[in-house]
């Protein structure tokens, strides 16, 4: 079982070691490189998912149904806790809402459950990004326009790949191969993002960092033992669930922040200190739903 973990982990954790140890000794620049990566090799990712002819999408409802409830569930156990604790709940809650789903849950979940679990994956990223482009934005700027949401490339792709599936046509195959490729890439290059991220974290707010590196996962997992005797989820898709809300938060959260000035230091340490735990909680997780 060690070995299996280990299996699951190390090719993950390799590439994010590998944007780290880059960065440190060429500081990139990677914001133009995430830009294409957000707005072509995902988008290509997720379009051959949504449209492959094995895939039917309605065995995921509920699937869905459980992640937005993790999200929003967290978001509710996390936002009293800031109060109680004298923490600014814009700075504190959607980290503890919006996880990591895209550079760690793709990648961990076709690792851990194998390629057929991709479509899943590809769900769970799709409701976390879906409620943090708008829920997420909201809460930061109550009069920010949700309509930039369906221009985002992801959603075009999405809208695009069901259209796909739910019309029953057959893409060419060299169509589905470019795609394939494309979206091939978008992976491994979200985890060296992570890396290079974490490259730059700060420690002055590590004890802020190491509260949301527990209470992330902890309130993420407590939801799905919350939801699961009420929710008819098929028993192969609930670990799928059970690692999605395992996850640390995502890197989503400091842009954001960045971009409204809400303490985006606080956010920076809360999102990469927060990866960093990942490490001591991922590995139990994972021996839970492999055993």
């Amino acid at each position: 079982m060690l070995l299996r973990i280990v299996s699951i982990l190390l090719p993950v954790l390799s590439i994010v070691l590998i944007g780290y140890v880059y960065a440190r000794r060429h500081a990139p620049d990677m914001v133009t490189v995430n830009r294409i990566n957000m707005d072509l090799f995902v988008p290509a990712l997720v379009f051959v998912a949504l449209a492959s002819k094995d895939v039917q999408l309605s065995q995921y409802g509920w699937l869905a149904l459980g992640a937005a409830g993790v999200v929003l569930g967290s978001g509710l156990l996390a936002w009293p806790l800031a109060r109680l604790l004298k923490i600014a709940p814009l700075t504190f809650v959607p980290p503890m809402m919006f996880n990591n789903s895209g550079n760690m849950g793709l990648p961990l979940v076709v690792l851990a459950f194998g390629q057929t679990a991709l479509p899943g994956a590809v769900i769970l990223f799709l409701v976390e990004m879906i409620l943090h482009f708008s829920l997420g934005l909201w809460l930061m700027n109550r009069h920010a326009p949700l309509g930039g949401l369906f221009r985002q490339p992801v959603m075009l792709a999405t809208a695009a790949g069901l259209a796909v599936s739910l019309s029953g046509w057959h893409l060419p195959e060299a169509w589905v191969l470019g795609l394939k490729m494309l979206g091939d890439v978008s992976v491994p290059l979200l985890l060296f993002s992570l890396g290079v991220r974490i490259a730059g974290v700060s420690w002055v707010e590590w004890r802020l960092g190491v509260l949301g590196g527990v209470v992330c996962p902890a309130s993420g997992l407590l939801m799905v033992a919350l939801l699961l005797p009420v929710l008819p989820l098929p028993v192969a898709q609930q670990p799928w669930l059970w690692l999605f809300a395992a996850l640390p938060p995502a890197v989503l959260n400091f842009l954001v922040a960045e971009q409204y000035q809400q303490e985006p230091s606080r956010v920076a340490s809360l999102v990469l200190i927060g990866n960093l735990m990942s490490l001591l909680v991922l590995p139990p997780v994972l021996y839970f739903l492999l055993r």
